[in-house]
C-alpha cells in the first residue's frame, strides 16, 4: 500500500493545483477536516497536510496510528496542540517560508496605506470630496528616512528589512535570537532592546509567532512609550497586541495609526470599535495566501512528505518540537 497523504480541503487552498503537484508514489485523499470522508481516511494516513486545529488533540493522534508528519500550509502554528503532538511523537512543520514574500509585501503595503491615508483618499474621491476639500489639514508621510522597528527577525522579518532598505528606511530590530554583527551589516539592520525600539521607531512592524511569551507583547505601557506620530503594523497574530489597549491608544491619539491584518477574534464581531476609527487600515488575515504562493506551499509540503517517506528528517519542524 502506497504511503497516504490526507489533505484538508480548505477555501485557502487551490485543490486542483494540489492534485496536479501531488507526488507520484504517494496516494492523496482530499477531504474537509472532520468530514465523514476525512474520518474514514484518518486511520490509514501517513501524512496530514493542512492548517492547525485545536481538535487535533491526543485522541485525534490515537485514531491515526500510521501518522508520521503533520505538515502545515501556514507559517503560524498557534492553533496546534503542541503537547498532543509531542506526546504522540509526531513532528509538526510549518510551510518553510512559502508565504514570506506575500506577508512582507503586505506589511509594506499597510505601512504605506496608513502613512499616506490611502483609505481616506479613496473615500474622498468616490464621495466627491476632492482631496477631502481641506488639503491644508492633511498630513501624509513618506517612508524614506523613517525608522522602522521590526519585532521578530525571522524569515518574514528579514524580508521586510530588505524591502524597507529599498525604500530608504533606517531599520532596527528586536528578537530573542540576535544575529551577528556581520549579518546585521549584510541585512542593513541594528539590534535594539524592545523598549528602545518602541520609543525610537516611526513605524513598528510585528513578526513574531503567537506563544505564551508573546501574548500581549504590545500592551498599554508599550503603546504609551511609542512616539505620538508612530504607526503600528501587525501581520503576525492578533493576540500579540492587547486589542482594547490599542483601540484606546488610537482613540486618544497616543499613536498616529495602525495597519492590522489580524485580530483578537477572527472574524472580528460587527461591533468591533476598530471599524469606526479613521486612523486604521484593516485587512482580513489575508497577508499570507496569494495565488503566487499556492504552488510554493504545496511544493514544500509534498517535499517534506517525500522526505519522511524516505526515512529522512523533515524540514521546518516548529521550534517547540525540535
Amino acid at each position: 500500500m502506497a504511503p497516504r497523504i490526507l489533505m484538508m480541503d480548505s477555501p485557502l487552498s487551490d485543490m486542483p493545483t494540489a492534485r496536479e503537484m501531488a507526488p507520484s508514489g504517494l496516494e492523496m485523499i482530499v477531504a474537509p477536516f472532520g468530514s465523514e470522508a476525512f474520518r474514514a481516511a484518518l486511520p490509514g494516513a501517513d501524512f496530514l497536510v493542512g492548517f492547525g486545529n485545536r481538535a487535533i488533540d491526543a485522541g485525534f493522534y490515537a485514531a491515526a496510528p500510521r501518522l508520521k508528519l503533520f505538515q502545515l500550509l501556514s507559517a503560524g502554528y498557534d492553533t496546534v496542540d503542541i503537547e498532543a503532538a509531542r506526546g504522540a511523537g509526531i513532528p509538526v512543520c510549518n510551510n518553510g517560508g512559502a508565504n514570506s514574500t506575500a506577508v512582507s509585501e503586505h506589511a509594506m503595503m499597510l505601512m504605506m496605506a496608513v502613512c499616506r491615508r490611502l483609505v481616506w483618499q479613496h473615500e474622498s474621491v468616490v464621495s466627491g470630496r476632492w482631496r477631502g476639500n481641506d488639503p491644508g489639514s492633511t498630513r501624509l508621510f513618506e517612508l524614506r528616512d523613517k525608522v522602522l522597528g521590526i519585532v521578530g527577525l525571522g524569515t518574514i522579518g528579514r524580508k521586510v528589512a530588505r524591502l524597507a532598505n529599498a525604500f530608504g528606511m533606517r531599520v532596527q530590530y528586536y528578537d530573542i535570537r540576535r544575529i551577528s554583527e556581520a549579518e546585521e551589516d549584510a541585512l542593513g539592520v541594528r539590534f535594539a532592546l524592545l523598549g528602545e525600539l518602541l520609543r525610537s521607531s516611526d513605524i513598528v512592524s510585528l513578526h513574531v509567532p503567537l506563544a505564551p511569551a508573546s501574548k500581549h507583547l504590545i500592551g498599554a505601557a508599550e503603546l504609551a512609550s511609542m512616539k505620538p506620530g508612530a504607526y503600528l503594523v501587525n501581520t503576525s497574530r492578533g493576540p500579540v497586541v492587547d486589542e482594547p489597549a490599542l483601540i484606546a491608544a488610537l482613540e486618544a491619539g497616543t499613536i498616529a495609526g495602525a495597519g492590522l491584518d489580524v485580530f483578537d477574534q477572527e472574524p472580528p464581531p460587527a461591533d468591533n470599535p476598530l471599524f469606526k476609527l479613521k486612523n486604521v487600515v484593516l485587512t482580513p488575515h489575508y497577508a499570507g495566501p496569494t495565488w503566487d504562493n499556492q504552488r510554493a506551499r504545496f511544493r514544500n509540503a509534498f517535499d517534506n512528505c517525500q522526505r519522511v517517506a524516505r526515512g529522512e528528517r523533515p524540514l521546518w519542524i516548529i521550534p517547540e518540537l525540535q
